[in-house]
């Protein structure tokens, strides 16, 4: 910050003095200096001497963070001080001149470079005057625009925090002829990212040893830690994420009947495809961390894709064939009794009224043993067999036509008995079709009593995945998300804003 000030005022100063006092003894200050200034030496008296450099930096602004190819883009004023002991003058023998403005291409500068840029030219510096006072004291404030590689941690993205390093140093000299003496870093003119937030810009001098050299190379190493800020990305990719696993409950919820379960199912695990793409292009191809974004996707989309199993299996179960294999016992024990009572749910009709209507006595002349004797049990209608069993309702329609036969029987005059042997033979036809009718009842009832158990069975299992899959969609994205160091930080920031 005080570098920044000085040249501020060394500059207001400079255009305040009058070009009358300024012209002749800055001309004549020039031809005294450079005709015996030497560029390629350093300015030293003694050439065992150590000639130190003040290093700074000024952060105006944070341009690009590009995590794919791990490259910092920053715009920064680079801050050289050094003392030239062949640039002195007596200020009183040249009136009005306190500072000399010189091209870098004119006098000896130090060889400052960014070791770790990633610029096509590498010195993206734009090369200035220096500014020399009488004593000697060269500044020179180079702005730049630097590109600097960053080794990018996603681990917790988005909610990451990253610390990018900027080492200075000279190219050729050793720390026996130039040394490095760090100046604090200013960001008093920085200019907020909407991306990131500077946390702090800290600096610390070095010496390395290399294996060309004996002696230590000095460097000045200014480290960035920068938070994201994770408004952009929460309301892009992760409440969409959630709000669609949070859809894929709704398969539980659908009914069987419909027919888009599995579409409901397949369409949201492709939905989180399509997310996985999007985050697969920002991060970096690195295998040496998993992005907590890509953990929770990847997560999700297990769930989702298991999910549809269960579907599947629940379609199974509601489709099944009554003609096919019963349910086992184990199955009926757990779904039926034990996970129906733990999930509170009851079988289609059991709240409904016992019906009041009971089967009376049958009005019968004839017994069903004896009508049953006059018949063969081997006999068919149609084509079709006749079985032995019959339903309640069947029995009463035999009561009731046996009841009919007697009472005609009863009626007819005593000469006309033998036409009652020829009405039992037609009511006996009747009796066998009656009992088809019975038996074709009776078996729709078995089957549909079959059906709606693995219905009931299907229910029961949509209701329990719905039930363990919220719970494990809601663990998971707690558990996944707020693992980050920062999350409650980020989050409060980013909202507050």
């Amino acid at each position: 910050m005080e570098l920044l000030h000085f040249a501020l005022v060394v500059a207001v100063a400079a255009c305040t003095v009058k070009v009358s006092h300024q012209g002749p003894n800055q001309r004549r200050l020039i031809n005294e200096l450079l005709p015996s200034y030497q560029r390629l030496e350093r300015p030293v008296l003694n050439d065992s001497q150590t000639l130190t450099v003040s290093l700074g930096l000024s952060l105006m602004q944070i341009i690009d963070v590009d995590e794919k190819n791990q490259v910092l883009t920053t715009n920064i004023w680079l801050h050289l001080l050094w003392n030239d002991n062949y640039l002195q003058w007596n200020p009183e023998e040249f009136p009005g001149v306190a500072n000399v403005r010189f091209p870098e291409t004119l006098i000896w500068k130090p060889d400052i470079l960014l070791y770790n840029s990633a610029d096509e030219r590498f010195d993206a510096t734009f090369h200035t005057n220096i500014l020399v006072n009488s004593s000697g004291g060269c500044s020179y404030i180079p702005p730049g625009i630097f590109k600097s590689t960053c080794k990018i941690d996603v681990r917790w993205f988005p909610f990451d925090v990253q610390r990018c390093e900027l080492k200075f140093g000279s190219w050729t000299h050793s720390g026996s002829l130039l040394d490095l003496k760090m100046i604090e870093p200013d960001i008093t003119a920085y200019t907020p990212n909407g991306e990131w937030d500077l946390v702090e810009v800290t600096g610390k001098k070095n010496e390395v040893f290399y294996e060309c050299c004996a002696e230590p190379y000095p460097d000045v190493t200014f480290t960035l830690v920068m938070r994201r800020r994770t408004l952009y990305y929460g309301l892009n990719l992760l409440i969409p994420c959630v709000l669609i696993s949070t859809m894929a409950l709704l398969v539980f919820l659908l009914p069987a009947d419909s027919g888009e379960k599995i579409s409901l199912g397949i369409t949201v695990l492709l939905s989180l495809t399509v997310f996985m793409l999007l985050v697969a292009e920002i991060m970096p191809p690195t295998s040496d961390s998993v992005p907590l974004i890509a953990q929770y996707f990847a997560t999700t989309m297990i769930i989702v894709g298991v999910s549809v199993i269960a579907t599947v299996l629940v379609l199974q179960f509601h489709h099944h064939d009554p003609n096919g294999s019963k349910m086992p016992k184990w199955t009926r024990v757990i779904l039926l009794n034990w996970c129906a009572w733990f999930l509170r749910m009851k079988r289609p009709g059991e709240d409904r009224v016992p019906s009041a209507c009971h089967n009376k006595a049958q009005r019968s002349s004839l017994s069903s043993m004896e009508l049953n004797a006059s018949t063969p049990a081997s006999q068919s209608t149609n084509g079709k067999p006749y079985a032995g069993a019959t339903s309640p309702d069947a029995v009463g329609l035999c009561g009731r036509l046996h009841g009919h036969a007697g009472e005609e029987a009863m009626l007819l005059p005593k000469g006309q008995g033998s036409s009652v042997g020829s009405v039992e033979p037609e009511l006996a036809k009747i009796l066998e079709e009656v009992h088809y009718i019975a038996k074709r009842y009776h078996d729709q009832d078995q089957n549909e009593s079959v059906s709606s158990e693995w219905k009931f069975a299907a229910a029961v299992i949509d209701r329990l995945c719905l039930m363990a899959f919220s719970i494990i969609t809601i663990l998971c994205t707690i558990g996944i998300l707020m693992s980050a160091p920062t999350f409650g930080e980020a989050i409060s920031k980013d909202f507050s804003n």
